[in-house]
């Protein structure tokens, strides 16, 4: 049985100095395992106001440096297998957009469609997704979760049974791991202090490299810069 978990970081559309969306998830056989070690690393390891917190982000402040890169590598050392997926805001499609507001619910839905199928094809017939939950605006939740296993049930057996469930990450250790290797390769691809760090810490976890989606329509909106930038 795969279980997956997974979070994402970044808006699409509001004004910060972020320049990207990213998707990252994580595979593991047994979730109570990992569920477990990390709840034990946090009473034994953070600060004591933080011990018994329901959550503890990646980005919270009341962590050190030198406990957040010591927390991401005590992650990599559970054995997660890691996807991760991208986007460059700038280059989200203009079919996303309709009377010029962002129909954020259904590209949210095609990315997370993108990263779960970097899975595929997989030997598991139990395919179980867990998403932190989130507002999807113009599309209902059980319409995310059809969708989603529309696309990717006839990749696999027909045997096959697919899960998609979105549950909050305060109830849910592991979507807080995801949370914590999502906000590591969000630093890293933002060229962010510790970025480079946190890459490397994660870098033998990774399967593959991350995919980059839509990343061919900065090139068709503007190819005299493409042309430049390649002299």
């Amino acid at each position: 049985m795969a279980h997956i978990f997974l979070d994402e970081s970044g808006q699409f559309t509001k004004h910060n100095n972020e320049k990207y969306f990213v998707a990252a998830s994580f595979i593991i056989g047994d979730s109570r395992r990992t569920e477990k070690q990390f709840r034990s690393w946090q009473r034994t390891k953070f600060p004591r106001k933080l011990r018994y917190q329901p959550e503890i982000k990646f980005s919270e402040i009341k962590i050190d440096d030198n406990l957040r890169l010591k927390t991401l590598k005590f992650i990599a050392d559970l054995d997660v297998r890691i996807y991760f997926a991208y986007l460059l805001r700038k280059n989200i499609p203009q079919n996303y957009y309709k009377k010029d507001k962002l129909q954020s619910g259904h590209l949210y839905t095609n990315i997370i469609g993108e990263a779960l199928e970097m899975y595929l094809p997989i030997n598991d017939l139990e395919f179980r997704v867990f998403c932190d939950k989130r507002h999807l605006k113009g599309i209902k939740r059980s319409e995310f979760k059809e969708i989603l296993k529309a696309r990717l049930l006839p990749q696999m057996s027909s045997k096959s049974i697919v899960q998609i469930e979105m549950i909050d990450s305060e109830q849910n250790v592991n979507i807080q791991i995801a949370d914590w290797i999502v906000g590591a390769l969000a630093r890293y691809l933002e060229k962010k202090e510790l970025g480079n760090e946190c890459y490397q810490i994660l870098k033998n976890n990774l399967l593959g490299s991350g995919k980059e989606l839509f990343k061919d329509i900065w090139d068709e909106k503007y190819p005299k810069q493409k042309s430049q930038s390649n002299d």
